[in-house]
């Protein structure tokens, strides 16, 4: 019996969270899976209405969960910054997601908006590390609001949370067994401190991994080399905010952001798994955006939780959706409503 904890949040993620959880109550049926769900109302209403975003009793709570899924954070009444921090930030953290996993994964060459490109050259997976870098949140300012104002913000990186992030890579470049290359994407040549950390540990764990071929590339040439030659990248590890910028690229040349699903992973503990784009508040409440990212998200988080065919069907049945059925993957141009869309995925399991 798996108990998912669920998180519809802001904007329309509640629309792509109905239609997830209206697949998983499919695919459990013919794979013979029990599940328990809850809803919890983190997000911008609660916020709004109580100053509060999650305290520590709720992360109590949420412990007792196999995994939680997630659908949007973000409302144009609340400061930017107070729910990412307060409610994606301290999940990540206090669960010790320590891995951000993305696919990117092309299912139509329709909708690539790279020029000749096919499924098979855009098939590659970030691994992101999820819980120091930048994103860590320390630094300060000195004379704030002053003339000579300085405002410092500290990349922290540690070698137990570099060398677990590559380590998963590697382990995960290996179970791929596509074309077993791992790439590090970094900054070498400017952020001589905490990427020569990564590259040292990188170099040394590959030592333990002959099997899997490595190679490096600036974060900058990643970004070009995505674009021309995306064929190129089979796994990709990097820090928290390269690869915060990179997969939002990567969701576009697979077809954007309504098909852009993540996980964030600790492999002993819980994980929660989300549509990697916003609540997108201009579409709340017309039925028309698009939750297939929400339903592939759904998979990962069936496949992480051990139900691995149920997550390769609703893979399959997104892939059937997509190439047999909808005229865009945008919002509004699909063809089809939210909840007919669903109602695809259902039909095609």
């Amino acid at each position: 019996m798996y108990k998912i904890a669920v998180i519809p949040g802001d904007g329309t993620g509640p629309e792509v969270v109905r239609e997830g959880l209206k697949v998983l109550e499919a695919v459990s049926q013919k794979y013979n899976f029990k599940y328990q769900t809850k809803i919890f109302d983190f997000g911008a209403e609660r916020y709004l209405k109580t100053r509060k975003v999650l305290e520590n009793e709720d992360i109590e709570e949420l412990k007792k969960y196999s995994a939680i899924y997630l659908g949007a954070v973000g409302h144009p009444e609340v400061k930017p910054g107070i729910l990412e921090t307060g409610l994606l930030l301290k999940l990540r953290f206090s669960f010790d997601q320590y891995i951000n996993l993305r696919p990117v994964k092309l299912y139509n060459a329709d909708f690539c908006p790279l020029k000749d490109k096919k499924p098979d050259d855009v098939d590659f997976v970030v691994v992101r590390e999820n819980s120091e870098g930048l994103y860590k949140g320390m630094g300060e300012f000195k004379d704030k609001g002053a003339k000579d104002e300085v405002a410092i913000q500290i990349s922290y990186n540690t070698r137990k949370g570099v060398e677990r992030c590559i380590r998963y890579a590697f382990e995960y470049c290996r179970k791929r067994n596509k074309k077993k290359k791992l790439t590090l994407c970094g900054k070498t040549n400017v952020l001589t401190f905490a990427w020569d950390l990564w590259q040292r540990t990188f170099n040394e764990v590959a030592t333990e991994y002959p099997d899997i071929t490595t190679d490096y590339a600036h974060v900058d040439a990643a970004t070009m080399w995505f674009v021309k030659n995306p064929e190129w990248f089979d796994v990709i590890v990097t820090d928290n905010m390269f690869g915060d910028i990179i997969t939002d690229l990567g969701a576009m040349i697979q077809g954007g952001m309504g098909i852009a699903a993540g996980g964030n992973i600790n492999p002993n503990g819980v994980s929660m798994f989300e549509p990697i784009g916003g609540s997108a508040p201009k579409y709340t409440g017309k039925n028309v955006i698009n939750p297939l990212a929400a339903i592939c998200a759904l998979g990962m988080l069936l496949e992480n939780l051990g139900e691995v065919k149920a997550g390769g069907a609703v893979e399959g049945a997104v892939i059937k959706v997509v190439n047999k059925k909808l005229k865009s993957l945008a919002a509004g141009k699909m063809g089809y409503s939210t909840t007919e869309v669903g109602d695809l995925v259902v039909n095609s399991l």
